[in-house]
């Protein structure tokens, strides 16, 4: 597309024009000029969206194990049961992360974990109960559909009987993970042990459906193509247009350097800065019903993460205080991030952070 097809089209999306994938496909494949104007339009969608307020929540990341059933390529923290390294937490150890957390006055608790080959439902509900018992009125963000199948599996009960038992058991939201590319060419190469693309989508809609709201996720910069991209937002589009399920957007690019794929030659060496603020922008102009976009600070660095807050993102996620998934692949400062340091770059732009729950009601 030349800058002023981008422009006119620019134009048309912020009089009401919804993006249809392939428009969004030529968007995400700009260069030069257009990039920027883009960027631009996502910043005023933003603003009209939410106005100015930028948003964060006090979290931490709780490390369950690192044994996993899945061994993805894109990623460099699952280890086998009898690999160096390996670890499975018992309950004394859930309870001083958690213990831990609440003493730091988070509001959410998210459950890291692989997605370990012997846990069951059981497993899940020690781990809620855990949890719960150390932080008290904490709000627990866990289990993505694939680990809603794998227990669904192991027990031999259906998605919605997992769901419906975790969700008494006291699961406040339900990651919406292990979703990668949503395109099953795709997951066969970076995920292929990973629930198929239809499986993830019912699941999600199933937890939506009972009252789980849930994050919508993408990690891209791997394998995949534009094309694949824009499917994969036209997917969860079309599920919030049925269910109004989902929180937020959460971008996360391939973090390559620890990763089987980029060693083995099969994935590029992650997006470039170019993409990272593309995918963002075009994520707000396209997801026309999402509120929420948020950018992966500890993935992509606070410069960027500055960038991004100019392009269409207006949520920080959370404190975290640990992420070992994105550590082990290979980025670094990915462990914790003040609010003071929230603040600096949100003021510096012109914005105001506001704290929030994990449902976006601010605090």
């Amino acid at each position: 597309m030349t800058t002023l097809q981008i422009s006119t089209l620019l134009s048309d999306v912020l009089d009401g024009h919804r993006l249809t994938g392939t428009e969004a496909e030529q968007l995400l494949n700009a260069r030069g000029p257009g990039v920027l104007a883009i960027l631009a339009a996502a910043d005023e969608m933003r603003e009209r969206r939410v106005g100015n307020t930028v948003t964060y929540v006090r979290n931490q990341n709780l490390h369950v194990t690192n044994i996993c059933k899945n061994l993805c390529g894109f990623c460099g923290f699952g280890r086998k049961v009898t690999d160096e390294g390996a670890y499975c937490h018992d309950k004394a150890g859930i309870q001083a992360q958690a213990k831990l957390a609440y003493e730091r006055n988070v509001t959410e608790i998210c459950l890291l974990s692989g997605v370990h080959p012997g846990f069951t439902l059981d497993t899940f509900v020690d781990l809620l109960h855990w949890v719960h018992e150390a932080a008290p009125g904490v709000h627990i963000h866990a289990f993505s559909p694939d680990e809603v199948a794998h227990a669904a599996h192991r027990g031999g009960l259906s998605s919605p009987d997992v769901l419906a038992r975790l969700k008494k058991e006291g699961l406040g939201t339900i990651q919406g993970t292990a979703a990668e590319i949503l395109v099953d060419s795709v997951r066969q190469v970076i995920c292929p042990r990973k629930v198929s693309t239809a499986d993830w989508v019912r699941i999600i809609k199933e937890a939506h459906g009972m009252g789980l709201r849930s994050t919508a996720t993408i990690m891209y910069g791997s394998y995949e193509t534009a094309a694949d991209q824009v499917e994969h937002l036209g997917i969860l589009r079309a599920i919030q247009d049925e269910t109004k399920g989902f929180t937020e957007l959460v971008t996360l690019p391939f973090v390559h350097t620890n990763t089987p794929l980029y060693q083995q030659g099969i994935a590029r060496a992650g997006p470039t800065g170019r993409e990272d603020l593309l995918m963002i922008a075009v994520s707000r102009l396209f997801l026309d019903n999402f509120v929420n976009i948020q950018v992966a600070w500890g993935k992509v660095g606070l410069k960027m993460t500055q960038l991004a807050l100019l392009s269409g993102a207006n949520d920080l996620a959370g404190t975290m205080f640990t992420d070992d998934v994105t550590g082990d692949a290979g980025a670094s400062g990915s462990d914790y991030l003040d609010p003071k340091d929230m603040e600096r770059i949100v003021t510096d732009i012109g914005r105001n952070l506001r704290q929030r729950n994990t449902l976006y009601e601010l605090l």
